[in-house]
Parts: C-alpha cells; sequence; structure tokens
C-alpha cells in the first residue's frame, strides 16, 4: 500500500518521499502552479492547492533556490522588469510523512498590455462542473466592494437569459482580436458581443442569429410558470473552438400547433448554421412506457424541454431532457449527436416502461469525468424497486437515480445509485433530481485508496457522497452509499455546489451559504463556514474565482431581491461585497432564477430576464 501512494503522489502533479506514515497521509498536489504572464511593473502571483495530513508547510523556489520568507501557499513576486521571463518557479510542501515538489511554473513578463486567455465554454467552467475560474487575475479580496466594484452596464438581449453566457478570449472578427461573450435567449436568439464595449446600455454586437424557422415563434403557454413566456434557448449552449463552433437547442412552435426541437452549430466568427444544421431531433427507444407505441416509446418535442446545459465529449455533443410543463406523457431521454455532423448517434431512455423522469436538475447540467463517463440525477420517475443480479432495475427504470453512464459504444447505464425512499419520494414530489450532482477531483482516504466522488443533492436537503467506482444501487431498507450528510442544509437543493480548495459550497432554498471541508475524502458532517445572508426560493448555484489557490471569492445570486455576493472563499462571514451597498441604486439589476454568475478576465456577467448585467472594477 505505501509503494501504492508514493505512485499516486507522483501522478497528481508532483515528486517527492511521501507515503502514508503511521495514519498521516502524505501531502500530495491537487492544483498545480500555473504559468503566469503578466506585463512590466506588475507583479505575479503563483499558488499550489494540496492536501494531506495538517499541518503542511510551504517552501516556495525560484530558479530551484528557496525564496526567503516564501512559505505560504501562494507566493507573489515583485514587480517585474523585463529581466525576469523566463523565471521558473516552484514550491515544495511537506508534513511529517514526507513531502513533495509542484510542477514548475513559468513567468513571462510582457512589454505590452497582456492579453485575456481565459475561456468559458461550457456551464460551471468545466465538464466536472467545478463552478471555478483559477485564472482570474483581476478581482481579488481586496478590491472586490462597493468603492472599487459594481456594475458597469447591461447587455440588452430580446428575451429572457436563462442560458449561462459563454466567453473566448481573443477571437478574430472581421480582422481584429476580440474578446466575445456569447448570449442564448429565450426569444431563439444567438449574441456574439465584443465583452469589452459595454458602457451602460450600449454595446457592440458582432452578430445575432436567430434559431426560427419561417413562421416559427418561441411565445407558448402550457399553464406553468417553468419556462415562460417563450421557449426559445434554455439549456446553456457549449463551444468547440478547433470546430469554430457554438452548439445551440432551440424550441419553437407554428401558427398550426406544431413544436420543433433542434440542434444547431453556428460560426463563433459569423453565426452562420455549420455541419448542414440545423438537425430536426426525434427519437424512439424500445419500451412500452408513456407515449409508446408499436413497443417503442417516441420522443414528442412539445412534450419536452433541454433544460439541463449541453456536454460534449471527445466530438459528440449530450443532450438531457425535461418535461415541457410536467404534462404527461413524457420520460427520461439522453440523446447524442455528431459534433461534425449533428447526426445523432446515440439514444438512451432511462424510463422506457414506465412515466415521468424527466432530466432538469434546475437548469445545472450533467457532469463527466475523465473517462467520458456521464453524472446526473433524474426528476421524479418510475423505478423499479425489483433488481436483477447485478443490481439494476428489471425493466430498466431509473427514475429519481443518480446515474453514472458509459459512453464507449453508444449510451448505457453503468451504475447508480437512488435512496431507499425512492419510490415514496417520487409519490410526493420530493425528486432528486432537483439539484445538480459535480464531479470532484482525486482524493485519497486515510488509508491512502484514490477515491472517486461525485456529489449531489434534492429536495430532501440530504448532501449524498457517491463513490463513482461503485455509486450504491438500491436498498429497500438502507442507503447504500459513501457518505451521506443529513441535517445541514436548512432547505431543498434547486442548485448545483462549487468546489475549491477542498472545500464544497453549497447554498439551498431558504438557507445560508455554507461551506463543507473535504478531509481524508470525507466531506466535514458541519459547515466551517457559512454567509450571514439566507437565500430565498431557488437558493444559490455558487461559482469560485481565484489566483490558482490564491484569491479565492465565492460568487452567489439572490434571486428574489436580484443581489449579486461576494465571499471570501476562506470564511463565508466575510461579506465583500453585495450589489445593494451602493447607494441610488447604482448596482441594480432584474432578478432571474436558476441563475450562476459567470466571473472572467475581470468581469462578472449575470443573466437577467431581458439583459446580461455587467460588474467589474469601476472606472
Amino acid at each position: 500500500m505505501s509503494i501504492l501512494v508514493v505512485f499516486s503522489v507522483a501522478g497528481c502533479g508532483g515528486y517527492g518521499s511521501g507515503s502514508v506514515n503511521g495514519g498521516a497521509i502524505a501531502p500530495y498536489i491537487n492544483i498545480q502552479p500555473a504559468n503566469q504572464t503578466v506585463s512590466v511593473g506588475q507583479t505575479a502571483t503563483f499558488s499550489v492547492g494540496a492536501a494531506g495530513t495538517p499541518p503542511l508547510t510551504y517552501q516556495w523556489q525560484k530558479n530551484g533556490v528557496d525564496i526567503p520568507g516564501a512559505t505560504s501557499s501562494s507566493y507573489t513576486t515583485p514587480a517585474t522588469t523585463s529581466a525576469d521571463t523566463g523565471t521558473i518557479f516552484r514550491v515544495v510542501v511537506s508534513n511529517t510523512a514526507g513531502s513533495v515538489t509542484s510542477n514548475s511554473a513559468t513567468l513571462t513578463v510582457s512589454t505590452g498590455q497582456v492579453a485575456s486567455t481565459v475561456d468559458v465554454i461550457t456551464y460551471h467552467y468545466d465538464n466536472s462542473r467545478s463552478g471555478q475560474n483559477l485564472s482570474e487575475t483581476a478581482l481579488t479580496p481586496a478590491n472586490v466592494n462597493s468603492t472599487k466594484f459594481g456594475k458597469l452596464g447591461e447587455f440588452v438581449v430580446d428575451g429572457k437569459v436563462d442560458a449561462q453566457p459563454l466567453y473566448l478570449s481573443q477571437v478574430t472578427i472581421g480582422g481584429q482580436k476580440k474578446n466575445v461573450l456569447y448570449v442564448a435567449t429565450e426569444h431563439g436568439s444567438v449574441y456574439a458581443f465584443d465583452a469589452d464595449s459595454i458602457n451602460g446600455t450600449a454595446s457592440t454586437v458582432l452578430w445575432k442569429t436567430s434559431t426560427l424557422g419561417s413562421g416559427e415563434t418561441t411565445s407558448d403557454d402550457r399553464g406553468c410558470g417553468q419556462v415562460t413566456p417563450e421557449i426559445g434557448i434554455t439549456a446553456t449552449p457549449v463551444i468547440d473552438r478547433s470546430r469554430n463552433a457554438i452548439y445551440v437547442v432551440g424550441m419553437s412552435k407554428n401558427a398550426g400547433g406544431a413544436y420543433f426541437q433542434r440542434i444547431h452549430a453556428l460560426d463563433l466568427t459569423t453565426g452562420l448554421e455549420l455541419f448542414g444544421g440545423p438537425k430536426d431531433i426525434t427519437a424512439t427507444y424500445p419500451g412500452t412506457g408513456d407515449n409508446s407505441s408499436g413497443g417503442n416509446v417516441i420522443f414528442d418535442p412539445k412534450q419536452y424541454k433541454e433544460r439541463p446545459g449541453l456536454l460534449q465529449i471527445n466530438g459528440t455533443i449530450y443532450t438531457t431532457w425535461s418535461s415541457h410543463c410536467d404534462i404527461r406523457p413524457y420520460t427520461s431521454w439522453v440523446m447524442a449527436f455528431s459534433a461534425d455532423a449533428l447526426a445523432q448517434t446515440s439514444v438512451l431512455n432511462l424510463v422506457p416502461n414506465g412515466s415521468d423522469g424527466g432530466i432538469w436538475m434546475s437548469g445545472t447540467a450533467p457532469a463527466s469525468d475523465a473517462s467520458g463517463n456521464l453524472f446526473f440525477i433524474i426528476g421524479n420517475g418510475t423505478f423499479d424497486t425489483a433488481l436483477n443480479a447485478s443490481g439494476f432495475p428489471v425493466n430498466g427504470d431509473c427514475g429519481n437515480c443518480f446515474v453514472k453512464l458509459s459512453t464507449a459504444g453508444g449510451l448505457k447505464l453503468a451504475d447508480y445509485f437512488t435512496p431507499h425512499n425512492t419510490v415514496s419520494e417520487s409519490n410526493a414530489d420530493q425528486d432528486f433530481g432537483s439539484g445538480g450532482g459535480i464531479v470532484l477531483m482525486d482524493v485519497q482516504d486515510a488509508g491512502g485508496t484514490t477515491r472517486h466522488l461525485s456529489v449531489g443533492a434534492g429536495k430532501d436537503s440530504l448532501i449524498y457522497v457517491v463513490d463513482r467506482d461503485s455509486m450504491g444501487k438500491f436498498n429497500a431498507t438502507t442507503d447504500q452509499i459513501y457518505q451521506e450528510i443529513s441535517g445541514q442544509l436548512g432547505g431543498a437543493v434547486f442548485s448545483m455546489p462549487a468546489f475549491f480548495n477542498n472545500t464544497i459550497y453549497y447554498g439551498a432554498v431558504g438557507d445560508a451559504l455554507k461551506a463543507f471541508p473535504i478531509a481524508g475524502a470525507k466531506l466535514a458532517g458541519v459547515p466551517s463556514s457559512q454567509s450571514t445572508h439566507s437565500f430565498g426560493y431557488p437558493g444559490t448555484t455558487p461559482s469560485v474565482s481565484a489566483n490558482g489557490a490564491a484569491n479565492g471569492i465565492v460568487w452567489a445570486i439572490e434571486n428574489s431581491g436580484a443581489i449579486l455576493f461576494a465571499y471570501d472563499a476562506t470564511n463565508l462571514t466575510t461579506e465583500l461585497y453585495d450589489s445593494n451597498q451602493a447607494a441610488n441604486g447604482r448596482d441594480h439589476f432584474s432578478g432571474n432564477k436558476f441563475i450562476t454568475p459567470v466571473v472572467v478576465n475581470g468581469r462578472v456577467y449575470v443573466g437577467t430576464p431581458t439583459s446580461v448585467a455587467v460588474f467589474g472594477l469601476l472606472p
């Protein structure tokens, strides 16, 4: 076992003499120092994220030589000169069980203005849905306050912004390099804005594309408040920069009452359709459940909404479908499309012989691991309590499950977990799938075993930590699960947590934003800190900005009061900023449910019913 631990430490990106020593876990690095590029006269901050049995000690080195006094998890250089370019920094992390040396990071000092190199191409920053941007150098706990930071303006659009905006740096449009903000609306439009052009409500639209067919509309009223009054683009798109494409699913209907679901690939520089798109989305799957005919369940575009964000893995776009307004008949669909041709390549229905099972997760998105497996949580639906010899539902119905899908050779249910009282939860509309799940980075337990974990929560207010290698499946008397935390969230979860520096941040309905540290591959049973503000419905999906492991800020939105909050990531009782602090409503905006703030390149972007509000350092 000691040999395995030594290799595991090296595999985490460092090299050293670590092992398990008398129960102590040697240090290992889970966030490596990143290369830094600054302009002459600026400072550069290098940081590391490490874990192991505390206390940990740090010693930073410059070109292999210890830097006196540089003994914390981050190191900030003096003001740089051009002679500093090419300097190598690394850090040695130690404890009683051993030491580990980080990867080297290189400093580049530019004589001109440094261009942004950060992209946000998918929901919550990455496919694990961590919610963290570790490359934010402009916003720090020292300058995010109502004196120095506030609302800069709004990118005005033609409909509600339910989808998270996406961001690309240095896109060549019209022969010029632009930082571009991509915004999708419920009016069925996609905008490309010059992200640096905001001035009040004035801005530069680089292009705008409608996803509607001739004679179609996005206006729709089925008597519910889920997605209303328009149904155009609800799910967060996904960007593939190598294909120069942004992928979008749009919904519409015509004057005759026919509904359409289509997948689009739009050129990032022009907004024109690519790859022969758009393509109408249709599907069938073997089963006798709701809306079946001739032994197949049938996908009816009127009955469904692409609510969760899109996911791309290895040239394939994955979509997951909720009901449209909870009006039966509907079941539980997952579909895969080629990123190059928009052709449907695989279909899976997770409630093929029952009813319900919509995948919505309050507008978050399915996650994936490094092996290309999908992880998400299904809402209320039929679950077969009778299991086959492998522990799977006998009829293939896995409503209210936290699922793992394999993608090699087509979509397939590989594993799952559902609570012991899953049937009564579904019957009482207490679905597990009201919240989204995230995939954690690898962590080591007290015995030195590397654990692959995922975290999710729903309407029952329990935090479920599953082992992705063995999720637990179903037991009628007890939850067979890696870890379960009760009594710590003060309400139902209609959100997704964020992860930063071995800490999970959760914001339930009617509850404070809470921090749960991870140690020894276990979540703390009680929060280490929490905000003084309690968030109304639907709670909050936080995001985190940081420069590596330094300058962590947790951002959260209060929907009902339309307030943007910023907290010190090390202690949530420290509120740095909220948008109600400035006089005369300077930083006010309109609220929208299920919105998560996007922090990139010194700006914070917030979707509203008519715009994207932009916050940043004040001029």
